[in-house]
């Protein structure tokens, strides 16, 4: 029942629209989930909250962690649903880190939010970015699973949309071959 409603949102708010994009991971496609578009409205993302932390119950969390930007408002929601405390990495030279005085107490349990997973480079990044300040990551939640489930980090992942999309190197590319157009619409640079 979740992800048919999550997948009934994300109709709703035009959020998968068709073309070519260059993913954040690097990567082309011929589909983007833009989650901002769902991001935008409280009532859904707090819907969508709800769906996904009902996958960790049993859990104890503390913090939930996300990158910026994409990661934020939905990590935001999914501590509240969670009681959790909420954070947000954010590169700095290309690499993700925790600034602004956030601080993970050693042992903490700590989920790390995102948005989209394509790759998974950027829940990678966030998971390095929390070892050095001890903190116990139990899991990953995204709202959309590019993957369709075959991506592994290794810790549970509760997703609110698992479906295998593909992409490409872009040497490999069909739609580049085809001499499309391309739009970048992440944000990694930021």
């Amino acid at each position: 029942m979740g992800q048919e409603r999550i997948q009934q949102i994300f109709e709703e708010c035009e959020a998968l629209v068709h073309g070519h994009f260059l993913y954040t991971s690097g990567r082309h496609g011929d589909a983007y989930m833009q989650c901002a578009k769902v991001q935008q409205h409280p009532n859904h993302m707090e819907e969508i909250a709800k769906i996904i932390a009902k996958g960790f119950d049993g859990f104890q969390v503390d913090i939930v962690i996300a990158p910026a930007v994409g990661g934020i408002v939905f990590g935001y929601e999914l501590a509240r649903q969670l009681n959790a405390k909420s954070i947000f990495a954010e590169r700095v030279d290309g690499k993700m880190e925790l600034r602004r005085n956030f601080e993970i107490p050693k042992g903490a349990k700590v989920v790390v939010a995102e948005d989209v997973v394509t790759t998974g480079g950027s829940v990678r990044e966030v998971i390095d970015a929390v070892a050095p300040h001890g903190g116990n990551i139990v899991g990953v939640a995204v709202i959309a699973d590019r993957t369709g489930g075959k991506i592994d980090f290794g810790i549970p992942l509760v997703s609110g949309i698992s479906r295998e999309m593909a992409s490409y190197t872009p040497d490999e590319c069909p739609l580049c071959k085809e001499g499309l157009p391309i739009v970048k619409p992440g944000s990694r640079k930021i």
